[in-house]
């Protein structure tokens, strides 16, 4: 419930703490933000990146609730081991899927569901008893405290890895899931979906590397027979539904086998900052 984790969030305009007054949030700057009636806040400032579509969130949920991730949050859970207190932070967490999954195995962990979309965050909200929602911009300071997450999530999603080690608490550790460059393959050939650069491995670990070590890395991989309608909601859920068109969701056979390759890695901050 949003009101229980409004002491982990701070303003997104000056960096100040944050306390329910009535439908809304505020600082003592003056700063308010209403509490949508679905139960998410709006803590986006500037102009709007771009974002899922209620679309593709629908997508999403049909798909994901389907089970076919299942694993995915599985090997995250597992990932997720030995933790200090705190709240659980999913950075790019459209439906709130994955930080259900890990609320449900973490008995009276809180879990803060951060994403751009309006449309997410309103799944999002409702995921699980102990989560919140909060819109706002991954690529800007995140609208949470310094050091109060024992974990951030980041499952398909944009990185900002300044901010996830500013978020985490000592003890904490960043879990990320990456797509390999056999991600979807079969989709990629037959419909022209967006392929993953082979090098992604190595970007991460660059990208990461001035702010965390690596303490842990599995390949996980699946192989899933699909109806058309599952290939529909596969390829509507992500980055791809920008410019495929479904017509040709027609002319695969029925069932569509994809293969579904990613990496799940867990990364400690490091407590000296790049200068």
């Amino acid at each position: 419930m949003l009101t229980d984790l409004v002491p982990w969030l701070r303003c997104p305009v000056c960096t100040g703490d944050l306390e329910t007054l009535g439908a809304s949030l505020g600082c003592v700057a003056g700063h308010r933000f209403d509490i949508a009636r679905q139960g998410y806040v709006n803590l986006l400032t500037g102009r709007a990146p771009s974002a899922d579509t209620p679309a593709m969130v629908e997508a999403r949920d049909t798909f994901l609730r389907q089970g076919h991730y299942a694993w995915i949050a599985e090997a995250l859970i597992r990932q997720a081991q030995h933790l200090p207190a705190g709240p659980v932070v999913d950075v790019g967490a459209g439906t709130g899927y994955y930080l259900a999954a890990l609320l449900e195995q973490a008995a009276g962990v809180p879990g803060l569901a951060l994403d751009s979309s309006k449309a997410a965050a309103r799944r999002a909200a409702r995921c699980h008893p102990r989560a919140a929602a909060v819109v706002c911009d991954a690529w800007r300071p995140l609208p949470v405290k310094t050091g109060v997450a024992a974990a951030v999530l980041n499952v398909f999603a944009p990185r900002n890895p300044a901010e996830f080690h500013r978020v985490l608490r000592p003890g904490g550790a960043l879990l990320v899931v990456t797509p390999t460059s056999d991600h979807l393959a079969e989709l990629v050939a037959a419909a022209g979906l967006l392929s993953v650069d082979a090098d992604k491995d190595a970007r991460l670990a660059n990208a990461l590397d001035p702010w965390f070590d690596p303490a842990g890395r599995v390949r996980q991989e699946r192989r899933l027979r699909l109806s058309r309608a599952q290939v529909a909601a596969l390829i509507g859920m992500g980055p791809s539904a920008w410019h495929t068109s479904l017509d040709v969701i027609d002319t695969l056979p029925e069932p569509f086998e994809v293969t579904v390759s990613c990496v799940i890695s867990r990364w400690v901050p490091r407590q000296r900052l790049p200068e």
